[in-house]
């Protein structure tokens, strides 16, 4: 054993990138384990710097760029890896050669995961909004999703009938939909300063066709800090997707802070058509939660849904229905893999689980605060 330490050290010092980067992964994954110092010294600390310097740099070009880096790192992986499979059908692959692939691949996994972490993923071990609001996060019983379901439905009821088309129209447009996500934020951190979004780096996804295949909404790039959003969704649903977008892009990691972001933003939005938006999906989980726990109580909640909500209802169905493939749940299982490997154990699910936020706030800042 103490030979095989002193052979390490002595590879480690003649390979210095190595050594550093060791180093760096083991420090940032201790660090993780105390959610109160990364609240303090990262989502509060270095992170505001770091999120703010990337969109200041890179938030007024319209093109995602992290998108362009995405293609780029792709296209360089086939690239490479169809030379390896010309060299293997000629024979011409060797083992040490193979055996360098794989150090530069370990390498780059490496690099990929400090470089994440640092500019981005320490979020998903914070404290969490839960505490900035001081909600006790309880398990909630069957009556309260039932009367949570009933309010989510009368504001989206109320607000169906003042979000039409015509006033939809105006979100066609990209710029507008993306200014007014910042409005809703601006909106809220009168209130909540912890929600102030300031520069803005929001645009439409270069893959938002691809998305609907692999079955995408949106998505944060931490390597660029563009928040993108999949602008061939229903127009209705767009507001609320870009400004969870931005619940990512203010450090709110975990999907259902992110959804409870977004949903203190979008509320207070003076624009009926992002009320009605953030309705729509808020309702949208907690029916699914209900319709799990007692489907008599699902539909009769279902039944008293506005012409308009239900008519959005069908679109979005005949929306995914036409996008669904064999490769959609393959990447819903590697996604739910990753949500489990940072620190979101339902996988998935965790996207509902902004249910129990609702819940909680509502339980602590009366049924108005919804």
């Amino acid at each position: 054993m103490q030979a095989f330490f002193t052979r390490l050290s002595r590879w480690l010092a003649s390979n210095r990138n190595w050594a550093l980067l060791i180093v760096l992964a083991l420090a940032v994954k201790v660090f993780s384990l105390f959610p109160a110092g990364v609240e303090t010294y990262y989502t509060y600390g270095a992170y505001p710097f770091i999120s703010r310097l990337q969109r200041t740099l890179l938030g007024w070009i319209p093109l995602s760029i992290g998108d362009l880096l995405y293609t780029a790192v792709l296209i360089l992986l086939l690239v490479r890896g169809g030379r390896a499979l010309r060299r293997m059908a000629r024979g011409r692959l060797t083992r040490a050669g193979t055996a360098a692939a794989l150090r530069n691949g370990l390498f780059w996994i490496l690099f990929v995961y400090v470089w994440f972490n640092l500019l981005w993923g320490l979020n998903y071990d914070r404290q969490g909004i839960a505490r900035q609001l001081r909600l006790e996060m309880k398990t909630y019983t069957l009556a309260q999703l039932d009367t949570l379901t009933g309010v989510l439905e009368e504001r989206l009821n109320f607000f169906a009938a003042d979000s039409a088309a015509q006033r939809r129209a105006a979100f066609y447009s990209k710029r507008n939909l993306f200014r007014e996500a910042a409005v809703a934020y601006q909106a809220a951190s009168a209130t909540y300063p912890f929600l102030t979004y300031v520069p803005r780096s929001i645009k439409p996804s270069l893959f938002s066709y691809l998305g609907n295949i692999l079955g995408f909404q949106g998505y944060y790039n931490p390597f660029s800090g563009e928040g993108q959003v999949n602008t061939t969704i229903p127009v209705f649903m767009q507001p609320f997707v870009a400004c969870h977008e931005i619940g990512h892009q203010l450090g709110y990691a975990k999907e259902n802070e992110a959804n409870f972001a977004g949903f203190l933003a979008c509320r207070r939005h003076p624009s009926p058509v992002f009320r009605y938006s953030v309705y729509f999906d808020m309702y949208n989980y907690a029916i699914g939660e209900l319709y799990q726990k007692d489907s008599v109580a699902a539909r009769r909640h279902l039944n008293q849904l506005h012409p308009q909500v239900r008519a959005d209802f069908r679109e979005m169905n005949r929306f995914f229905d036409r996008y669904r493939n064999p490769l959609e749940p393959l990447v819903t299982w590697f996604y739910g893999r990753y949500l489990r490997a940072n620190n979101q154990p339902a996988g998935r699910r965790t996207y509902s689980e902004v249910v129990a936020f609702l819940i909680a706030y509502q339980r602590t800042y009366g049924m108005e605060s919804l």
